[in-house]
């Protein structure tokens, strides 16, 4: 049970990780909210709208929950992307709060990032302190926790920061990106040694993997759209440019992305490379990419409960990857690099999406 809650505990980046590491687990639907998310004028960016729906969503109003094999367990991971989601579309700040607030409960964190001395990991430490750093939080003491000193202790000689668990190390690209980026934003700023390591994990063709020391190396959509913004952000622009051009190669003729064994574009990778694109001046690749995301968006068409949600991919929306996919895709659709985040001047309130008003019969 212990693996299973971790591997729960850091879903949703990326879709990927979701479809081989629990292929069981689904987002849990929304109950009652305890404290309802705020609702605010309508508004017709999509990232805003994506945001507000995903506020909506949130059980008892601050957080989000799993299903696997009819039991419900607590999202840490998710969650996550939630509060970066709403930072990035400068919105839901008082449902970003709540759920802030949340992840900082002893028990909440504890089972989302290991005890910190038999289990501690890394990927998760890294994602947190991000999402602290985003909200303005003190990340030296969040719910307790040094968040930079505990992963700072998880790296390795080699720069690799990995998982120190019984349960084996389950750390890899998406983690050493996020690592790179959360840890550039504090005084310290990253370790030299962990740039190298992920700059040098690059393969022959541009991209980076998702696994560290593959025999063959397999460049991931959506590991080297992370790689490329935390090499931009440690000023490894060459090897950020390579990755970035290894996106561009890849992108559908829809404008979207697919993950790595699939040909059909979808908007978590969608999302994630779009952002990095656009974060990276690749405007017209980043342009289409946002494209993509707003064609998977419920418009005024769709049923009100879910305008502004994304679908995961065109075969419609389906409410066990909705909120999964709209986290991942507002990220796209604002554009805004994981470096720079920032909830500042966020809007309280959780926007609905802009429909004209239903004719008069």
């Amino acid at each position: 049970m212990p693996a299973l809650r971790r591997t729960l505990g850091l879903l949703a980046i990326p879709a990927l990780a979701v479809a081989t590491a629990l292929p069981a687990a689904t987002a849990a639907q929304a109950a009652p909210a305890a404290a309802p998310a705020a609702t605010a004028a309508p508004t017709i960016r999509p990232d805003a709208a994506a945001g507000g729906w995903l506020a909506r969503q949130l059980v008892d109003g601050d957080h989000f929950e799993s299903v696997f094999n009819g039991t419900a367990y607590p999202d840490q991971g998710l969650t996550v992307d939630a509060v970066l989601a709403f930072a990035a579309s400068h919105g839901s700040d008082e449902a970003a709060a709540r759920a802030t607030a949340w992840l900082a409960k002893p028990e909440i964190l504890g089972g989302y990032l290991g005890d910190g001395t038999t289990e501690a990991y890394a990927g998760a430490t890294a994602k947190l302190l991000l999402a602290a750093e985003v909200r303005g939080a003190n990340p030296t003491a969040f719910g307790g926790v040094d968040l930079p000193a505990r992963l700072r202790s998880l790296q390795t000689a080699e720069g690799r920061f990995s998982d120190r668990s019984q349960w084996g190390d389950y750390s890899n690209a998406f983690g050493q990106s996020l690592a790179l980026i959360a840890l550039h934003r504090t005084p310290g700023g990253a370790p030299d040694a962990a740039v190298d390591f992920l700059a040098n994990s690059q393969c022959a063709d541009g991209g980076y993997p998702v696994s560290f020391g593959q025999t063959i190396c397999t460049s991931d959509p959506d590991a080297t759209a992370l790689a490329a913004q935390a090499l931009a952000a440690t000023g490894r622009t060459a090897k950020a440019n390579a990755g970035l051009g290894w996106l561009t190669a890849h992108q559908n003729a829809d404008g979207g992305f697919a993950a790595a064994g699939a040909t059909a574009s979808n908007a978590n990778t969608t999302g994630l490379a779009t952002q990095a694109l656009l974060a990276g001046g690749r405007l017209g690749a980043g342009l289409k990419g946002w494209s993509r995301l707003v064609k998977f968006q419920q418009g005024c068409s769709a049923d009100p409960a879910v305008r502004g949600a994304v679908a995961y991919d065109a075969t419609g929306f389906n409410p066990a990857n909705g909120a999964r996919a709209t986290a991942q895709a507002a990220l796209g659709l604002a554009g805004t690099p994981l470096a720079t985040l920032s909830a500042a001047g966020a809007r309280p309130a959780a926007p609905t999406l802009a429909c004209p008003a239903p004719a008069a019969r």
